[in-house]
């Protein structure tokens, strides 16, 4: 029996490849939905192990809506780019 790919490779040439200009140009269009997760996800793992204070819970809502606001912006930047695509 032999067992063969039917498509092609996802990666271009190889792991050493540097990202291209749009690849670059995507990341720094979401690094400020990238920086506001990380923050809750800080928030959230500094109370993995305790049972959260008012402080804490207050510190993870301001992380959440900081998310949401930079995905509203991200959605927002990318309709004005290109309207009627997501």
């Amino acid at each position: 029996m032999h067992i063969a790919a039917l498509q092609t490779a996802v990666t271009a040439i190889g792991p050493d490849r540097e990202p291209t200009a749009a690849e670059l140009d995507a990341i720094e269009y979401e690094m400020p939905l990238i920086r506001a997760e990380v923050e809750l996800l800080d928030a959230q793992i500094s109370t993995l192990d305790r049972t959260p204070s008012e402080l804490d819970r207050r510190r993870i809502r301001r992380a959440r809506r900081r998310v949401l606001a930079a995905r509203r912006a991200v959605a927002n930047r990318r309709g004005a780019i290109a309207p009627g695509v997501a």
